[in-house]
This record gives structure tokens, sequence and C-alpha cells, in this order.
């Protein structure tokens, strides 16, 4: 049987959007002393789940490299959002 990876990846996307502050304005973003650069970061972040938003919008198909590429991204992500205090 193999693994429908479409609905992995949208699951992925969905878990990478409560775990970010996606929401949180840029002034607070670049607030106080920075590990890395949070907002550059979040520029990043947001244009790849745009990028895999769009082409599963298309009916693209995602291969596993994919949606272990963006779950390891978003993992990396998350860690300097952590160091910021962002998260």
């Amino acid at each position: 049987m193999k693994p429908d990876t479409t609905q992995a990846m949208h699951i992925l996307i969905e878990q990478i959007k409560s775990a970010l502050p996606f929401e949180v304005p840029e002034h607070e973003i670049c607030a106080g002393v920075c590990v890395g650069c949070p907002k550059k970061l979040m520029e990043y972040i947001s244009s790849e789940v745009e990028y895999w938003e769009c082409k599963l919008e298309n009916n693209e198909k995602p291969s596993l490299l994919d949606i272990s590429d963006l779950a390891r991204v978003g993992s990396k992500v998350h860690r300097s959002m952590v160091k910021n205090k962002l998260v």
C-alpha cells in the first residue's frame, strides 16, 4: 500500500502553521537580541509553505523526500523561534 503523501503534506503544513508565530507582527519578531534572523527564517518558511500549498492546489503529489525536507526546515525554524523566545 502506497502512502498518501498529499494528505501527509497537508497535515505537515497545518502543524507548521500552528507551531510557528506567523501571526506575530514584524516589529515584535525583530525586537530584542536575535539568534539568527527570525524575520528571514519566518519569511523563508512562509514561502516554502505557500509553495507547497500552491503545488497541492494544482494536484501535484509531493514525494516522501519533499515531506521530509519541509519537516526538517520547519523543525530548524521552530528551534530558532524557541531560542528567540517567539514560541
